[in-house]
């Protein structure tokens, strides 16, 4: 059994994002996987002040005091991480990159010895993405796997799978791409 967590970016409660999230969300649970989702929208998270305070205390690192609480427990049990977000402006929403943003605080703090806390505080991760997008070419994705990757290589992640599906401009498109939500069923089931 995994531990998922999946954010989801969305600004939209009831869209594709949600859609594909489901199809995902039922797939790791029925291959046996415990999965939280944190609905960014519906939670009270402000952005980064950039204080550099971070990381003193593991179980709430940020200054800030709000529901990254929530996520700052979930993310530390996770096995796998998953960034779901429709595409804006070529990348994740700012719902979701806010969340992002202060997940720095969990990485600031040091030992005694200087090694960084989430060396040691934080077991290896493995990261997952789902993007629903309107356009469906491959420049339209260039600057969000490139953000994903170097995401990848800063941490020393792996990399689990990455659903990106174009055409998906309106909230309801999700209807007419069944293989898209299959898709998405298929990733979470492979989650062992």
């Amino acid at each position: 059994m995994k531990k998922v967590l999946v954010l989801n970016g969305s600004p939209t409660p009831k869209g594709n994002t949600v859609a594909l999230i489901e199809a995902f969300v039922k797939g790791a649970a029925e291959a046996g996987n415990l999965v939280n989702r944190c609905d960014i929208r519906s939670m009270n998270i402000h952005p980064c002040v950039g204080c550099l305070g971070g990381g003193k205390d593991f179980d709430s690192p940020c200054c800030q005091k709000d529901d990254m609480d929530i996520i700052y427990r979930y993310f530390r049990e996770a096995d796998i991480i998953v960034f779901a977000s429709p595409l804006y402006w070529w990348t994740f929403t700012a719902q979701l990159k806010t969340v992002i943003d202060r997940l720095f605080a969990v990485m600031e703090g040091t030992t005694d010895d200087g090694t960084p806390a989430y060396q040691v505080n934080l077991t290896p991760k493995k990261l997952m993405m789902i993007v629903p997008a309107e356009e469906d070419h491959d420049a339209n994705f260039q600057l969000l796997h490139q953000y994903y990757e170097g995401y990848i290589q800063r941490m020393g992640w792996e990399d689990a799978g990455r659903l990106v599906v174009g055409g998906m401009l309106g909230h309801k498109e999700h209807q007419g791409k069944p293989e898209a939500i299959e898709a998405a069923y298929i990733m979470g089931r492979g989650i062992k």
